[in-house]
C-alpha cells in the first residue's frame, strides 16, 4: 500500500523571549518538529545574534537537520565524538509543545534539554533526573536478557516499524538462546500474557515502546537496539 505524507507547517511566528536567551548555554543543539519548521532558520539567526552558536543534527530517520522524531532516540554525542567532532553542543534547544520529542532527545544524551512551547510562549528544563526511572529499567531489562533462555520478539508489520532483519540477527548473535517471533500489526499487550514461557520480551518496533510502555509487557522489555547496536543507543 502506498503511504503519501503531507508536511503540515503551523502558520506562526515565533521569536523566543529574552528570559530564554539569557538562560541558554554557549553551544546549541537545536530541534524542532516540521509543524514549525518554516521558523528555523530564523531562531536560528536570532541565537546566533546572541552569540550563540546553533548546531542542526540529522537524526536517523528524519528528513530534515534539526527535524525532532519523537521515535527516533540517539546518542549524538556518541556520533559527533565519531564524526563530527567539531559539532559538540552544551544543552538541546526544542521548539514545540508537549514532551513526546524532547524526552526522546533526554533518554540516550547526558545534556539539559530547553522546551519552549511557541503557543503557551513557555519554557521548560528537562534533565536526565527525569528519565532516570525508563533509563534504570533498560538497564535492569538488558541484563535479565543475558541471563533468559527463551525471549520473545515483538515484531510490528507496520511501516517504518517492521524490523524483521534485527530480530534474525539478534538470533545470529545468540544462538544458544530460544526465540520467539509474536509478530502485531497494531500490538496488543494483552495477548502476550498467552506466553508465559517467555522469559525476557525485546521490541523491535518503535524503540519509545520499551521506555514508555515497559509496564504493560508481562515481563521484562529491552529495546532490539539496545542489544545489537549498543553504541548508538548508548
Amino acid at each position: 500500500m502506498k503511504t503519501l505524507f503531507l508536511e503540515a507547517r503551523a502558520e506562526i511566528k515565533i521569536t523566543l523571549p529574552k528570559s530564554l536567551l539569557s538562560k541558554l548555554p554557549q553551544r546549541i543543539a537545536l530541534f524542532t518538529t516540521v509543524q514549525f519548521f518554516d521558523n528555523i532558520e530564523s531562531i536560528k539567526e536570532q541565537l546566533e545574534s546572541e552569540n550563540k552558536t546553533v548546531i542542526l543534527l540529522t537524526s536517523q530517520h528524519s528528513k530534515y537537520a534539526g527535524q525532532a522524531l519523537g521515535c527516533t532516540i540517539e546518542n549524538f554525542d556518541a556520533e559527533i565524538s565519531k564524526n563530527h567532532k567539531n559539532e559538540s553542543f552544551d544543552a538541546f534547544l526544542y521548539i514545540g509543545d508537549g514532551m513526546f520529542h524532547p524526552e526522546a532527545l533526554l533518554i540516550k544524551n547526558q545534556k539539559e534539554v530547553y522546551c519552549y512551547n511557541p503557543y503557551t510562549e513557555q519554557t521548560i528544563v528537562l534533565d536526565k533526573h527525569l528519565m532516570e526511572k525508563s533509563i534504570k529499567q533498560q538497564k535492569g531489562a538488558l541484563l535479565k536478557f543475558y541471563s533468559s533462555q527463551n525471549i520473545g520478539i515483538v515484531i510490528s508489520i507496520k511501516p517504518g516499524q517492521y524490523h524483521l532483519r534485527k530480530a534474525r540477527e539478534l538470533e545470529k548473535r545468540f544462538p544458544d538462546k530460544n526465540f520467539y517471533k509474536i509478530m502485531f500489526s497494531t500490538i496488543d499487550f494483552s495477548q502476550l500474557e498467552n506466553f508465559n514461557f517467555i522469559d525476557c520480551w525485546v521490541n523491535t518496533a518503535c524503540p519509545r515502546i520499551a521506555y514508555d510502555d515497559f509496564k504493560k509487557f508481562p515481563k521484562s522489555v529491552v529495546d532490539v537496539n539496545e542489544i545489537i547496536n549498543p553504541y548508538k543507543a548508548r
